[in-house]
């Protein structure tokens, strides 16, 4: 299936984000030539102050930085400079000239002060592979201790006001954050925090799964049932399982979690190789389709 999937996947418009979840799906599905070729867009877009795959001055801050790893592997492949100065200069923006809170946590947006769980996923697998793995647990523990409680993270948190902006435990930020803990610890298996980092990654999950619907999905916001029901997270939870039992971070049965996962996830495929019921571009605030919920099926599924 993971060839409707993929171009479903490359039919959609996408974000620099996406841009970058595409880019690591063909990685781990052996596609090196799309990988490239999706690297290479992301380097034609970067912005002056080294955002990787800026589209239309998006206000996103850290968003751009999911290319990042498609950028060092392009650079591997082929050795041009033009990818290896792209990959330092969205280094530099990220440890230096992104906006950030006073103990270093980076801000999610360009135009306020705002700590969002999607950042985690954006910049520490990459902070981690360039060789940054202080700046890398530096934002893990910035974004933990201002967003999760009970091993739930909440959605947004303002540091203007020193209280959570969007409280609600919305399944497709713990995804991002048990997806960055997979991808981080796969990249750099040295990563000098590797067992506090897993032991988070493993708490976090593990409080999702505990929310889960009799289908095998998840609502939207993990533990309120009036919100919809949603399909994505099934999927970043099935990578993170899988890609943890791979690793050795997790116990081996985490795997069977994991493809029960993806075969609850895959359901809801159309014909056309859409991920139906996901949270939908361009707000994620309904159920629909998005090119991160058919990256996240190719990621898993690679895992698997």
């Amino acid at each position: 299936m993971t060839g409707p999937v993929l171009t479903a996947l490359l039919a959609m418009q996408r974000q620099s984000w996406e841009q970058g979840v595409a880019a690591q799906a063909a990685l781990d599905l052996g596609h090196d030539d799309l990988a490239l070729l999706l690297a290479e867009a992301a380097v034609v877009r970067q912005a002056p102050d080294g955002r990787l795959g800026d589209v239309d001055d998006e206000a996103g801050a850290v968003n751009g930085a999911a290319c990042g790893e498609a950028v060092l592997a392009a650079y591997r492949r082929t050795g041009k400079t033009i990818f290896a100065e792209a990959a330092r200069r969205q280094l530099a923006w990220l440890v230096s000239d992104a906006p950030r809170a006073a103990d270093g946590t980076i801000f999610h947006l360009l135009g306020g002060r705002e700590v969002w769980a999607d950042t985690v996923y954006m910049v520490v697998p990459f902070l981690a592979l360039s060789g940054r793995p202080d700046v890398a647990w530096q934002q893990v523990e910035g974004h933990r201790t201002r967003l999760c409680r009970d091993g739930l993270y909440s959605a947004i948190w303002s540091e203007e006001t020193g209280s959570l902006r969007r409280a609600g435990r919305w399944g497709g930020g713990n995804g991002w954050v048990v997806a960055a803990v997979a991808r981080t610890l796969r990249l750099a298996p040295d990563f000098p925090e590797r067992e506090r980092l897993a032991a988070h990654g493993r708490e976090v999950l593990d409080a999702c799964l505990a929310l889960r619907r009799p289908d095998g999905l998840f609502h939207d916001v993990l533990d309120d049932p009036a919100t919809f029901r949603e399909t994505n997270a099934a999927q970043m939870f099935a990578y993170a399982a899988l890609t943890g039992a791979a690793d050795g971070w997790l116990p081996p049965e985490y795997a069977g979690t994991g493809r029960d996962l993806l075969a609850a996830a895959a359901r809801q495929i159309d014909e056309y190789g859409v991920v139906r019921g996901a949270a939908a571009s361009p707000h994620f605030d309904r159920p629909g389709a998005s090119s991160e919920a058919q990256a996240f099926h190719l990621l898993a599924t690679a895992a698997a």
